[in-house]
């Protein structure tokens, strides 16, 4: 039986324990450069005994970032910046991770501490988006241009020119961000897809735009490197995006290359209840760990030691994602450490405290 602390082998990459910081944007860069913020943010985590420390979502085109102060692989000119984030992560024990992002219909936005609101255009947070279809996220969003298929084709090509500078830069997990209502999810949700070509209406057509993504981006990332995709498990809304689905597609997706589910949910319709509650999402792991036989992430409120261990030795995921908690606690994982009896988990430099 595994547990918190065994470690977890994917291809040649081991972790020293199944808990990651889960990629969180920290809207705090300009033109998408990495800066100083990032690498005390996840280097803390590192240090603080995490396993794996994944980046942001770090957008693969400037339109594809929510705000303007979004962290960006578009350019080579980014690789540098985020060559200082891996070495830290690396150097305090962790694996270096990046989630590679286009935020699709819901780009164009101001910070969260700045009203989250879409930017009007003229100001720095308003320019043009791109959907599956032209249909806005809620009323106050922009209504986003359908991408023609060439469209499609520049932005498959932007996320493999983003894998191959995430490994320039020294990233040994790489995540495809199809989650949260953003570009990837928009294509394989219902509710945001109404297209009539071969990228919408049925299943089939809709998940095309993450499956030739995969297929274009896997051949770029190292075999011995773990590759993995984030999804939205359902859309909580009837006639949505469902679990079921989910199943399915992480069968298609294995069989394309992928290592790893990250299921987290929702993020597509404005409207949508979502039963928010401690652990809520790991039902959403364990229906796609079971149903795909694919290993998975689970995340979402997860917050005690007990719990995440449980979650791990009860067999619903083979790695917890953390990701307010972190925020709350750096040091999450040493304290769990403790609380779970586990040894050697300890940095030597803060053994005097612990």
């Amino acid at each position: 039986m595994s547990h918190l602390f065994e470690p977890l082998t994917i291809r040649g990459i081991t972790l020293r324990n199944r808990i990651g910081v889960s990629p969180m944007c920290m809207y705090s860069y300009t033109d998408g450069f990495s800066n100083d913020w990032q690498v005390i943010h996840l280097g803390a985590r590192a240090a603080g005994g995490a396993g794996l420390v994944i980046a942001e979502a770090t957008a693969v085109e400037a339109r594809g970032r929510i705000t303007p102060q979004d962290a960006g692989i578009w350019s080579d000119e980014h690789i540098d910046g985020l060559a200082r984030v891996t070495r830290v992560i690396k150097d305090n024990g962790a694996v270096a991770g990046i989630q590679i992002a286009h935020a699709g219909r819901k780009a164009s936005t101001k910070r969260p501490w700045d009203s989250g609101k879409p930017g009007l255009p003229g100001e720095p947070s308003g320019w043009e988006v791109v959907g599956a279809s032209p249909v806005a996220f809620s009323n106050d969003y922009r209504v986003p241009q359908e991408m023609s298929v060439s469209e499609i084709h520049m932005v498959q090509a932007a996320f493999r020119s983003a894998a191959q500078r995430a490994l320039a830069a020294g990233f040994q997990w790489l995540e495809l961000h199809a989650a949260h209502g953003y570009l990837i999810h928009s294509f394989y949700s219902p509710l945001s897809n109404r297209r009539t070509d071969e990228y919408g209406g049925s299943f089939e057509n809709r998940i095309r735009f993450l499956l030739e993504t995969t297929r274009l981006v896997r051949p770029v990332w190292p075999e011995g490197l773990p590759f993995t995709v984030r999804i939205s498990g359902t859309d909580w809304v009837e006639g949505g995006w469902s679990v079921a689905d989910s199943v399915e597609l992480a069968r298609r997706l294995k069989e394309e290359g992928v290592d790893l589910i990250d299921c987290s949910s929702g993020g597509n319709a404005a409207q949508a209840v979502v039963p928010v509650g401690a652990g809520y999402q790991v039902p959403i792991s364990e229906a796609v760990k079971q149903g795909a036989e694919i290993l998975t992430a689970a995340v979402g409120l997860i917050t005690a030691p007990a719990q995440a261990d449980e979650i791990i030795r009860n067999g619903r995921a083979d790695l917890v994602l953390l990701g307010r908690e972190m925020l709350r606690d750096p040091y999450w994982a040493l304290h769990a450490a403790q609380a779970l009896r586990q040894t050697g988990a300890v940095p030597a430099q803060y053994l005097r405290a612990f």
